[in-house]
């Protein structure tokens, strides 16, 4: 079972160690090596981090699979204060749950809640890059549409790669909440 809900200050030691311990994780490679981002220590996170970006936050979720933390879901403006244009994003920690369709459910989910939650929005935006093929895929099974191709903007691994952005509008959303749990 899936199951979204919002982060809990005593997720945040587990949620650091699922996430954050291995800065050679195999997620690391996938969701956005080009930024170099370091990973959070683990007193940070737990003292200052989790507690101001995670906890009771509207905008961020943990997804849990069978009752463990594998990952979360998040949204941010990308124009600010104006509040119009949401993107999306989603990592799945475990790869021992990576190809199992767990990333699509949840991530078909948020976007239920996030139009719940911004009633008034008409688009929901998510973006990749051209190396992400699992997440291009994702994308497109659940009706999110190639809406831009920034070509060879993303330098990776002695290659540039495209920057990939997709869009969903709230009429094209096709419920999937029988797989999982919400919990706002």
């Amino acid at each position: 079972m899936i199951k979204l809900r919002q982060f809990k200050t005593e997720d945040l030691a587990l949620f650091w160690e699922t996430a954050y311990s291995d800065p050679q994780a195999e997620w690391t490679k996938w969701n956005g090596p080009y930024f170099k981002d370091v990973l959070p220590k683990k007193d940070d996170f737990i003292n200052n981090i989790g507690p101001e970006r995670f906890v009771n936050n509207m905008n961020r979720r943990v997804i849990l699979y069978d009752g463990q933390i594998i990952g979360d879901v998040s949204a941010y403006f990308e124009d600010g204060q104006l509040k119009s244009w949401l993107e999306v994003g989603i990592v799945i920690y475990q790869q021992a749950t990576w190809q199992q369709g767990i990333g699509t459910r949840a991530l078909g989910m948020w976007l239920e809640i996030l139009f719940e939650q911004y009633d008034s929005l008409p688009h929901i935006g998510l973006t990749t890059w051209s190396g992400n093929k699992a997440m291009m895929r994702v994308s497109e099974k659940l009706g999110l549409k190639l809406e831009g191709q920034i070509r060879q903007v993303r330098w990776w691994q002695g290659q540039y790669w495209d920057s990939m952005k997709y869009g969903i509008l709230r009429n094209e959303m096709t419920p999937i909440r029988p797989s999982g749990k919400i919990e706002l």
